[in-house]
């Protein structure tokens, strides 16, 4: 970097800090007058035709977009032939500088956004790589909406935008804490072949993070006996000065190993190429993504960051052509050199990833697999195969997100497993678990190898119950503290979970006003706001309650009720205790099994331990036990041999406190879903204070869509100075 490059990045952010966002915080529009204003403009705009009658509107994709949609280039192909390339030089080479279409366009689009006409929607369908799947005309407008965001800033999409349309399965939703999160996500890593790239808003060395690092251990080992070694690439947002001048920097071993982030030294990862990324754009461009792709077959994206909370969380797993999509977007976030490069770069999730799988394949992994887990944790010099090195034989270039033709699609083989579904089959999904004995010895020695590598520490004897090792008990100083809560403060907007909160006692904490009602993020009880209230004391209305009940069950109510051996129960996958799994199937068992309660206790106090095990130890639940059929399942498995249609839209981060990039993909995919709605509109958030999506859900509401929306109250208020409004002041 140059001095003049230097010197203008401090100039900016001095900029930025002491003008820009001052300004912003005193000018921006509260709800109140924002709605009040908006009422106005749909009512002049309710007078007011938008098109002359005898003229015919714009096609709102502009060439340019389409072309860009339509290319065969993407950054992942430009990397298939270099793998050495920097994905941030690949991006400047495709896409140069920000605009893609002209102003014309941009304004034509926001201007007609309800003028979509026929013609627009085939443009939007032959942007994308749906595969053998049929996108609904709801889809293609919500993206039709989204591809006109490209006319603004390509890089605004934060994928190549030949991948962001595609198709694949969901095998997996993990509606949960984070420890159940973090469980899937491990058994995701030790199973990896070749390759993980995980990425997270913030990292903290917490309960949370432990999953994470000793599965990268065990990798380790595995790939030890297997003679390889494994690429590992980590990418987080934990805001540094070093950032005013190189938003991506690589981080060193000697930073990364500090008790703040804690991962594992080189030598106790000596089969795994670590490269780790600390990626802020200052001042306010937040890193905000969490994901994980693994062996460009598998991919996770959740809403929780690496670090212990007592939130509410979410997962979706995803396999098919989607992961390149996620694979891309992985690589342009990562923008530095891939050092080394990935073993996939030229094997995209389209092709079947790294390796191949189906039925064969699949057994004889899993095979393979418990084999390993027989094994000692402790590598032997004497057993350990020579490690081979990565293989990037020269090949013809596949491109990614196409997907070849002559692929079968028969929706009915409950054991498919090809490039439009991924590797894991509906058999392997939800299928009954194993309790033989002879699976419960395997178990039992993953449990017992693993404790010998020294990954659960001097308490690991001590049962996992009682021992939970935590960021919060280390032994920070007051200006350790500090910095840390400024930094998760800046990185993550979440100022509810401040690390390193201590309790001033113990359970009693806990306690509340009302037996109905927990405490909320700041530890006030809302008692006195739910006695206050006259709405929502009953649940939702009949027609709400259809709404919200018309899923289905894949899992037979049998095996919710009983997923493994009463006598041989599986046991919990804890940090101090880890047991991993050779399939999602054999991890919804396990976590389901944790959810049911042991003998002399009931459902609701096996699901109480279960969800309080990090942050809450010991917190007394009082709800009302469960009808049967209503049990918690917080691992709910899907059919996957039916690939469906998938966007990828994204929003970049933003650095300078002002709204000049809210005209982006995601963002415009909310307001057109709330556009384009026709019955219902479901939106559940720990905030609500966007300004445009307020104004929004009201014109929906007029329009006869039922919008339900699950808020936080209270939630981050501490900073409604320098926001639109508080989710409180809102409602």
């Amino acid at each position: 970097m140059t001095f003049l490059t230097s010197l203008k990045a401090i100039v900016t952010f001095i900029v930025q800090v002491f003008v820009i966002f001052p300004y912003s915080a005193l000018t921006i529009r509260r709800q109140k007058g924002l709605i009040t204003a908006e009422s106005s403009k749909r009512r002049e705009a309710e007078t007011t035709p938008l098109i002359e009658s005898n003229s015919t509107p714009a096609i709102m994709i502009s060439d340019k977009v389409y072309k860009l949609c339509t290319s065969k280039e993407s950054v992942s192909t430009l990397l298939a032939k270099d793998p050495t390339m920097a994905p941030g030089d690949a991006w400047k080479q495709l896409y140069g500088g920000h605009a893609a279409g002209e102003k014309e366009s941009n304004s034509t689009a926001k201007a007609h956004r309800d003028q979509i006409t026929p013609e627009d929607l085939t443009r939007a369908l032959e942007c994308g790589n749906w595969g053998p799947t049929q996108p609904s005309d709801l889809f293609l407008r919500l993206y039709h909406d989204a591809l006109c965001t490209l006319d603004q800033s390509v890089s605004g999409c934060m994928v190549s935008p030949p991948l962001m349309g595609s198709c694949g399965v969901i095998p997996l939703t993990v509606i949960s804490v984070v420890p159940d999160i973090m469980r899937h996500m491990s058994n995701l890593i030790v199973r990896a072949d070749k390759e993980v790239i995980l990425a997270t808003n913030y990292w903290l060395n917490s309960v949370a993070s432990k999953y994470i690092t000793d599965a990268m251990k065990e990798l380790s080992r595995r790939a030890g006996e297997r003679g390889e070694k494994v690429v590992f690439k980590l990418e987080y947002d934990r805001g540094s000065p070093k950032q005013v001048l190189e938003p991506h920097y690589t981080v060193s071993e000697k930073e990364y190993l500090g008790k703040a982030v804690a991962l594992p030294a080189k030598d106790e990862i000596p089969n795994l190429d670590l490269q780790v990324i600390n990626y802020h754009r200052p001042m306010l461009g937040t890193f905000h993504c969490k994901y994980m792709v693994v062996d460009r077959k598998y991919a996770v994206l959740q809403s929780n960051n690496i670090q212990d909370n007592d939130n509410m969380e979410m997962m979706t797993h995803l396999e098919g052509p989607i992961v390149d999509s996620l694979y891309d977007m992985a690589l342009i976030s990562f923008h530095k050199k891939l050092e080394p490069p990935l073993p996939s770069h030229n094997s995209p999730a389209v092709q079947g990833g790294l390796g191949s799988f189906g039925d064969n394949d699949q057994k004889e992994t899993s095979a393979q697999n418990r084999i390993r887990s027989r094994d000692f944790a402790v590598s032997h010099s004497e057993s350990t195969k020579s490690r081979k090195a990565y293989a990037y034989e020269p090949r013809a270039i596949n491109q990614p997100g196409v997907i070849p033709a002559g692929v079968p699609n028969d929706g009915s083989d409950i054991n498919r497993a090809d490039v439009l579904t991924g590797p894991s089959t509906t058999e392997s999904v939800i299928r009954p678990a194993n309790d033989s004995q002879a699976e419960e010895n395997v178990v039992n020695g993953i449990t017992g190898n693993i404790k010998r590598t020294g990954l659960n520490g001097a308490n690991s004897q001590t049962g996992s119950e009682n021992v939970h090792h935590s960021f919060e008990n280390e032994d920070l100083g007051r200006a350790e503290m500090l910095r840390e809560n400024a930094r998760a403060a800046v990185t993550t907007g979440d100022f509810e979970h401040i690390a390193h909160q201590k309790p001033d006692s113990g359970p009693e904490m806990f306690t509340t006003t009302n037996d109905t009602s927990p405490s909320n993020g700041n530890g006030n009880g809302i008692a006195a706001m739910n006695g206050n209230t006259q709405h929502g004391l009953d649940g939702p209305d009949a027609v709400s309650n259809q709404f919200f009940n018309s899923g289905e069950q894949v899992l037979p109510q049998s095996q919710i009720e009983h997923p493994s051996s009463i006598d041989a129960p599986l046991p919990e996958h804890t940090t101090d205790d880890p047991h991993y799994d050779d399939n999602i199937a054999g991890e919804v068992a396990r976590v389901q099994t944790a959810v049911s309660p042991k003998r002399g206790e009931s459902r609701v106090e096996a699901v109480t331990r279960h969800l309080n095990h990090t942050k809450n130890v010991g917190f007394k639940g009082n709800a009302p036990e469960c009808a049967p059929g209503e049990e918690m399942t917080p691992y709910i498995p899907h059919p996957v041999q039916e690939p469906f249609p998938i966007a990828m839209v994204c929003r970049e981060p933003h650095g300078t406190p002002n709204h000049s990039s809210v005209y982006n993909p995601q963002n415009e995919v909310w307001l057109s879903a709330l556009r384009n709605a026709k019955k219902n509109v479901f939106i559940q958030s720990p905030t609500l204070n966007a300004e445009p999506l307020v104004p929004a859900i009201i014109e929906a509401c007029e329009r006869g869509i039922d919008v339900y929306c699950y808020i936080c109250l209270g939630y981050n208020d501490t900073v409604g100075f320098f926001l639109p409004s508080t989710t409180l002041s809102l409602t």
